[in-house]
Parts: structure tokens; sequence; C-alpha cells
């Protein structure tokens, strides 16, 4: 009876310590969550006192702004594809490349390491502000450079070409670190003994890679392509920082969807088209993710 009571007693505490987070993740992030979609069916004004009913004139609202070929929201969600489908395989095979490397020097390693991580900690709204200097037309340290090379000038985030492509590469660059971190801890639990079996069976590197290292790796791939995907789908900060006014200029070639759900809720206070917004994006990410973990994980099904 003493041992049931004491079993009884640490199931009752093991309860009540997970019902801590759980609680947690309920207030923090499920009910924003129904409350944004509950937002969305109404013309929703936090300054006014009546809140009018509106049903889904919010969500026609942006597909009427979705086919119009000019509309800020249009190219928000057009410039956040272009960010995931660019940013995300760039980042990780770069991430990768650098992993192999360091996974196999010895000398130093720990300070190699500390280089990449350290842009990941570093703020990025800091980070954001560095770069918009180095990029300023004229004296801007690229630009400075280019000249020294008798290389033309470059406008970078001046020119709508290049905008989006220039705050990509700071993005995949303050990246690297965490993907390089956890490509390199996969590494180092896949077992030395199957590259010594591949050396005397005379594999090639690339034979090694593909057949040992690559599948091995799968559950550090799905969980860098999950996790950096939902990054690059919510990014704000760069565009923000990088940009004139943050407005995601010039000519809206690098605003994205939370920049527009931004200038929405707190410029516009037009709360209802905002949490639209946001309901229509929280859907894409679940079902990006819902795809991505489909497609990675099919090795090991």
């Amino acid at each position: 009876m003493l041992q049931m009571t004491v079993a009884r007693r640490k199931m009752l505490w093991a309860y009540i310590f997970l019902a801590i987070p759980i609680v947690f993740f309920a207030v923090i992030r499920i009910y924003p969550a129904f409350f944004a979609f509950a937002m969305s069916l109404f013309d929703y004004n936090p300054l006014a006192i009546d809140q009018p009913y509106v049903g889904f004139d919010n969500y026609q609202t942006l597909l009427a702004e979705m086919n119009k070929p000019r509309s800020v929201t249009r190219a928000a969600f057009v410039n956040t594809a272009g960010y995931i489908v660019l940013g995300m395989p760039l980042q990780l095979l770069i991430a990768l490349a650098i992993a192999l490397m360091l996974n196999e020097i010895r000398s130093f390693a720990t300070l190699f390491r500390l280089a990449f991580f350290l842009p990941f900690v570093t703020s990025t709204i800091a980070i954001s502000w560095v770069f918009r200097w180095l990029y300023q037309p004229q004296f801007g340290l690229f630009n400075v450079l280019l000249k020294a090379f008798e290389l033309p000038q470059q406008p970078f985030l001046n020119n709508p070409k290049q905008a989006l492509a220039s705050i990509l590469a700071v993005v995949v660059w303050q990246g690297l670190g965490f993907a390089v971190v956890i490509f390199l801890a996969g590494l180092k639990h896949i077992p030395r003994v199957y590259y010594e079996a591949a050396r005397v069976d005379g594999a090639t590197r690339w034979q090694t890679f593909r057949n040992i290292t690559l599948p091995l790796l799968n559950p550090s791939i799905v969980y860098l392509v999950v996790l950096q995907s939902i990054s690059f789908l919510r990014m704000f900060a760069p565009v923000l920082a990088m940009t004139d006014q943050g407005d995601g200029g010039p000519l809206n070639s690098t605003t994205t969807v939370v920049l527009r759900v931004y200038r929405e809720a707190f410029q516009r206070l037009n709360m209802g088209y905002a949490a639209a917004l946001t309901v229509v994006l929280f859907c894409i990410i679940l079902l990006v993710t819902i795809f991505q973990l489909r497609v990675t994980t099919r090795r090991t099904n």
C-alpha cells in the first residue's frame, strides 16, 4: 500500500511538472492562434469601440490583392517564396560543406567552430545595420573594394534586382553557424567503422559521402530543413533594418509577409486584415512543414 502511494505521488508530481509547459504553450501559442483567426473575421481596430463582424471579407480582400500584378501583398508572398526557395537550400549546402571540412581538422577546431557560430548569436538588427553600411553606394566597404580592383560599383540595396539577393546573403551567412553545429553533431554520431569498411572496399570519397554520410545525416537534414524553412518564411528583422524606412523596398522588391502584417497591424491599425495574413501564413508554414517531413523522411520508411 505504501509503495502504491509513493508511485502515485511520483505520477502526480510528474503530471504537475508536465502541466506547467503545456499551460504555458497553450497561453503563449495556441490561444493567440485561435484569437488571430477570430480577429480575422472582424474589421478589428484596437482604438475603436465597435468591432463589426465582416466574415471572410478580409480573406476576399487578400485574394483580390493577390490577383493584382503590382500589389504589395502579392509582392510580399512572392518575395517570401523567393527567400525560402533560394535561401534554405543554399544555406544548408554551404553549412554541410563547412561541417564536413571542420569534421576533418584537429588543430584549432574549436576556434573555427566559434568563428562560424558567433554571427548566429549576434543581434540580427546589429548585423543588418553593419551590412547596410557595407552595401552603401560609393562609400560602402564593398564598393570601395570593387573600385580598388577597378570593377564596376554596384547599387546593392538601392536596386530592385539586387536588393533581395543582398539581404538574402546576410541572412544565409548569419544562420550558417547554427546549421554547421547541427551537421557537426550528426557527423560525430556516425560510427567511424563504416568509413573504415568503405576504405577497405575501395570506395571513393563521393561514394562514401553518398552511401554513408548523407543517409546517416538524414535526421539532421530533416530537422534543419523544417526549422530553417520556417525561419525564412517568418523573415522580418533583416528587411526592416536594411531597407529605407523599413518599407521592404526598393519598389517592394524585398518586402515579406511578416513585414506586411506589421505594417497593416501597427501602422494602419488594420488588425483584421493583418490577422488574415497571419492565418494564411500559418497555413502555408503548416503545409510546407508537412510536405518537407514526408519528402525528407522517405528514406527512413
